[in-house]
């Protein structure tokens, strides 16, 4: 079934596909997203990567380079970041990173998710909370304990690595910070310290000042879209969110959302989305064919343009997004932990 499919992938500051932009995957030069609330410098790479824009390499350096190369990982996504404001910053506990999606998905939860979802809380993210069985299903993590790597400072930009190269610690003043706060210098112990709530109070993420993170593992092949945790297999595709781009015609695409946002005001900083398109929903160009953008803006969260909608629905669309809104705003009261994800800065060095 994956030889029917091609993979996208793109980024932003909103779920609207509107306002993203395809990511180069695996080329060393960083996408840059800036918004009111944050400045992102981001790489994303796949190995065995055949995806869109066509062309791209199927693999990175960074892949090559340890600790990758002894951990096979599969995937990265990387970036640099700064936090704007006045406010002084984001608390160590509200940032969050972590999967969403617009609908329920229940109904497509294979058998022994609840054993997966163990897996991934024990051997990757014990930080990891979410209700996946929700009317908006989520799971969330903070930042600060799901980071695989979190540089206190901006973070090195080198091409024989394949772009963006995270390493835990920080630079002179990063340092000097993380030891005033008690964080060790090890990742994995950096981690544990963070799942107490005392400890993410102590973290501040600083408006103005650049960090850097890197989200990685090995259990994600987007190759033969499959999930591969430790003593546990599930082909995503047989039950992969979406229901076919041509299942009578446009509805839902297949996506996998990964967001970075604010619990305490629901604000969301970046939004990095793996869309799966039918091979004949796109042009010998790489661009998407109408029907295929109509259903990913519609899946995605964003409005569907006039433009985009023959049967000129865009009321229907518009009170969609409202509804979706409010229920995201809700979200942001639940007193989650957790997390996974990477950071951006401005420049490349």
């Amino acid at each position: 079934m994956a030889d029917k499919y091609i993979i996208r992938v793109t980024a932003g500051h909103t779920y609207n596909l509107d306002d993203h932009v395809e990511v180069p995957v695996n080329r060393p030069t960083p996408v840059r997203i800036t918004h009111d609330h944050m400045d992102i410098e981001l790489n994303v790479r796949v190995r065995d990567y055949t995806g869109l824009p066509f062309g791209s390499p199927p693999s990175s350096p960074y892949f090559d380079t340890e600790p990758h190369a002894y951990n096979g990982d599969r995937y990265s996504i990387a970036f640099r970041f700064t936090p704007k404001g006045k406010d002084g910053g984001i608390k160590g506990g509200d940032l969050q990173f972590g999967n969403d999606f617009d609908h329920p998905i229940r109904d497509r939860l294979p058998p022994g998710f609840g054993t997966a979802m163990n897996i991934v809380k024990w051997w990757i993210d014990p930080g990891l909370e979410g209700d996946a069985y929700a009317d908006v299903p989520y799971l969330y993590g903070a930042a600060l304990s799901s980071f695989n790597a979190v540089h206190h400072g901006r973070a090195e930009h080198d091409e024989e690595k394949g772009g963006l190269w995270v390493e835990e610690g920080g630079d002179e003043e990063g340092m000097r910070i993380r030891k005033e706060l008690g964080v060790p210098e090890d990742a994995r112990q950096r981690m544990k310290w963070a799942l107490k709530e005392e400890s993410r109070e102590k973290w501040v993420w600083e408006s103005g000042r650049t960090y850097g993170v890197d989200f990685y593992n090995p259990y994600i092949d987007f190759r033969e879209f499959a999930l591969r945790l430790p003593g546990f297999s599930l082909p995503i595709m047989k039950y992969w969110d979406g229901q076919g781009l041509r299942e009578n015609g446009p509805k839902r695409s297949h996506q996998l959302r990964y967001v970075l946002r604010n619990r305490a005001t629901g604000q969301v900083y970046l939004v990095v989305l793996f869309t799966l398109y039918l091979k004949e929903d796109v042009n010998e160009d790489g661009s998407l064919k109408p029907a295929a953008l109509q259903a990913t803006k519609k899946a995605s969260g964003g409005l569907v343009n006039s433009k985009d909608n023959e049967s000129g629905s865009d009321a229907a669309s518009f009170d969609e997004e409202k509804a979706l809104d409010e229920a995201r705003r809700k979200l942001s009261g639940v007193g989650l932990d957790g997390g996974k994800f990477e950071t951006g800065d401005d420049d490349v060095d």
